[in-house]
């Protein structure tokens, strides 16, 4: 019989990928090797993974191939559920490899898996940057001519 089904925090995650808190870190490890073992399971979602993604990058500096390593390596976790697991996956490789935001991409990311393919923002900088996704007319939309036009990113 699988064992209890836990949530796992964003700071667990942290203090085990830093190492700046080693006792805590230790805890982790112990956590992750009784999930590897089924004795308990441990579930995550992708607002955590958000989470440690800007906190990585803020405030440790961490480059963001480095935090794409580190997230798929707890995509890769024995006994580690990250809810809807694939599409972190591709959120943080357009994270990096587009140098977007993770927000942005993980947007990005579920827009194609929904066959959305315009997006209404501001932020044409980023959503520019990445393939398969458009950035509406703004001004065209607002005075509600009906047109589709879109803006290049």
């Amino acid at each position: 019989m699988p064992g209890e089904r836990l949530f796992a925090d964003t700071n667990l995650f942290l203090r085990y990928l830093t190492n700046d808190v080693p006792a805590q870190a230790d805890l982790v490890d112990r956590l992750l090797i009784q999930a590897a073992e089924g004795a308990i399971r441990l579930v995550t979602t992708p607002l955590v993974i958000a989470e440690i993604v800007w906190t990585l990058q803020s405030f440790y500096a961490v480059e963001p191939a480095d935090i794409r390593s580190k997230v798929w390596a707890m995509l890769n976790t024995p006994g580690l559920e990250i809810v809807d697991g694939e599409l972190v996956g591709s959120a943080v490789d357009t994270y990096a490899d587009k140098n977007v935001d993770f927000i942005d991409a993980y947007n990005a990311e579920w827009m194609k898996q929904a066959g959305v393919e315009t997006i209404c923002t501001f932020d044409r900088r980023h959503f520019a940057r990445i393939d398969g996704i458009t950035v509406a007319n703004l001004a065209n939309l607002a005075a509600g001519d009906g047109s589709q036009s879109t803006q290049p990113g």
